[in-house]
């Protein structure tokens, strides 16, 4: 019965065990390794909304990852190796979109919008400003006493 018990306790043990891969990327020396930290937390997953490589479990990410850590032990720059992710994926890539016409909306599109918000704000408030109440003359205050009375 011992051995039974201690058979099914391994047995379960074995078939029930979590098999989590963990990524090891070795590198020639501390440099090249802080490298591959800045690059991964500045470039975004292509298929997880808001989330950067370093924090992504999607396996796109597992593979850039990967592809990155090869470009750097090839001795290629940040420069050439972002270069390289943005032609292949675009200005999405980046966390850090560059200015270009075509990121000129993303750029600049909020402080449009709080400019707009602003004038509207403004062109209210000075168009409630010229709306005075004016005074009745004689005749209307007349007409509407007679009004009033006649309610009465």
């Amino acid at each position: 019965m011992r051995n039974f018990s201690l058979f099914c306790l391994l047995f379960f043990s074995c078939v029930f065990s979590v098999n989590a891969a963990i990524e090891v990327y070795q590198f020639d020396d501390e440099s090249q390794e802080e490298r591959f930290n800045t690059l991964i937390d500045q470039l975004r997953c292509p298929m997880c909304l808001n989330s950067n490589l370093s924090g992504s479990d999607a396996p796109i990410a597992a593979d850039l990852r990967a592809e990155i850590h090869k470009q750097i032990l090839d001795g290629r720059s940040n420069v050439q190796i972002i270069d390289f992710l943005t032609q292949r994926y675009g200005d999405f890539i980046n966390y850090r979109p560059p200015l270009n016409p075509g990121t000129y909306l993303l750029w600049f599109g909020p402080l449009i919008l709080l400019l707009t918000g602003l004038v509207i704000v403004w062109r209210i408030g000075r168009s409630s400003q010229k709306l005075s109440v004016s005074k009745l003359t004689t005749e209307e205050q007349e007409k509407l006493d007679n009004i009033l009375a006649d309610k009465k």
